[in-house]
């Protein structure tokens, strides 16, 4: 039985949406402008008005905005409504520079929480269900959004935050955890410290809602494999709203965006192009109905591709692929676009441990690339010669993928630190990070 939270949107015929955002769009443009000086200047600057705005067919005469511009109006220069409308703020989790704050009023949490129940009941969800969240909560969105969405759907909600493995065990087992939401890395390392107690057998997980990070389709079969789940994709970011921009439906085939949010485009992330479905190239998002933080024409930097193709969930929203990476998480080295997550197909594919770290250096004014990886406790336990064979193996698997050669040392069991949030998978020791 195909089950959906908010059907009349979610199977909403083509033409009724593209009039909604079109509606949704022309009056979020007069507002920005009205109410937001940077967005007014970038506007006058590129000889645009509201009143050129009549549908989603002139988006692209519209400005971008990059983080950049956010960072440069910190705190409240992308307001758009009064600051005692506000309830909430977010952040992101960047280390360098200025954060990004994002305000959320009431009817913003509201449609957020929504967009996350669509999520979970695609994912199988329902008030019959307990569901785990352990993404952070705080100033970042995942716990927040997840924990929201579970309320709207009527679950038992375990607000378990990241962090504490031990406390969340307990609780997933004493309570029967049937969905759980975190970071892909969390959850394999969940996964990995039940195999090692013997406690597989304790799990009741059926689905597990996994976002934040980039992870392939190697990983999502480990983990469905390790855990006895169904692992489904979402996407957000604080930037536009949190976690459920878009989420995977049964089919796994791709995120469904709520278009009656967000409108997605897909660019030439050199030249700003707009291309066609089907082409990869960097997502841009438009908010079109959030009332304090709307964003219009926000570079995500996240590498996919969008596509209109009907899916048999009955779900007519425009799908996005998973992540195929970032243009500024893009490693260059010796003059080849390098992506992690070509690196972790490569090893999952492989049989390797999903424990692993890249480490970029330059020698000699030569940039040297190195992939260390867990071996598990079995290949731990084989001979030197056997050892030396698999680096090599390896070492010829991700030449055919990226067409360099690294370095691959394989790790004794557990040497790789943990992450219980977003895993710290790539090491740049280069002089500026290029």
């Amino acid at each position: 039985m195909k089950r959906y939270y908010q059907s009349e949107m979610e199977c909403a015929k083509v033409e009724a949406m593209r009039a909604l955002q079109d509606e949704r769009l022309v009056k979020t443009v007069k507002r920005v402008y009205d109410k937001v000086a940077c967005y007014k200047n970038l506007m006058d600057s590129k000889g645009v008005s509201p009143d050129g705005i009549k549908s989603t067919a002139d988006l692209h005469k519209l400005p971008f905005i990059s983080k950049d511009a956010l960072r440069d109006e910190y705190p409240y220069g992308f307001l758009a409504v009064p600051l005692s409308d506000v309830v909430r703020i977010h952040s992101t989790s960047g280390t360098t520079g200025r954060r990004v704050v994002a305000f959320y009023t009431q009817a913003d949490i509201d449609l957020w929480e929504e967009c996350c129940a669509r999520a979970l009941v695609a994912a199988g969800g329902s008030s019959d269900d307990v569901v785990h969240v352990s993404y952070g909560y705080g100033l970042f969105t995942g716990g927040s959004g997840m924990n929201g969405g579970s309320h709207k759907v009527g679950a038992l909600t375990l607000p378990m935050s990241s962090g504490n493995t031990e406390r969340q065990i307990q609780f997933m087992t004493d309570l029967g955890s049937t969905i759980l939401c975190c970071t892909p890395s969390y959850a394999a390392y969940l996964a990995e410290t039940i195999h090692n107690r013997g406690m597989r057998d304790r799990i009741k997980l059926k689905a597990g809602i996994f976002g934040a990070e980039a992870w392939s389709e190697e990983m999502r079969a480990e983990l469905e494999k390790d855990l006895g789940l169904k692992a489904y994709d979402i996407y957000g970011l604080t930037e536009i709203t949190g976690p459920g921009v878009s989420f995977e439906c049964e089919e796994q085939a791709g995120m469904h965006v709520n278009e009656d949010h967000f409108i997605p485009e897909i660019i030439d992330p050199a030249t700003g192009e707009v291309l066609p479905h089907g082409e990869k190239g960097e997502l841009v998002i438009t908010s079109i109905s959030k009332t304090a933080f709307p964003l219009i024409r926000y570079r995500t930097r996240d590498i996919c591709v969008l596509s209109r193709d009907e899916c048999p969930c009955g779900r007519t929203l425009i799908k996005m692929s998973r992540l195929m990476g970032r243009t500024d998480d893009m490693l260059t080295i010796r003059g080849v676009n390098v992506f992690p997550s070509q690196i972790e197909a490569v090893l999952l594919k492989s049989g390797m441990t999903p424990n692993y770290q890249i480490i970029v250096d330059r020698v000699r004014h030569t940039d040297t690339l190195e992939v260390q990886v867990e071996m598990t406790p079995e290949m731990f336990s084989d001979t030197v010669k056997n050892i030396s064979g698999m680096e090599k193996k390896l070492t010829a698997e991700m030449k055919s993928m990226l067409d360099i050669s690294p370095k691959v040392t394989l790790m004794t069991p557990r040497s790789i630190t943990r992450s219980e949030g977003k895993a710290v998978r790539v090491i740049d020791k280069r002089k500026g990070g290029a």
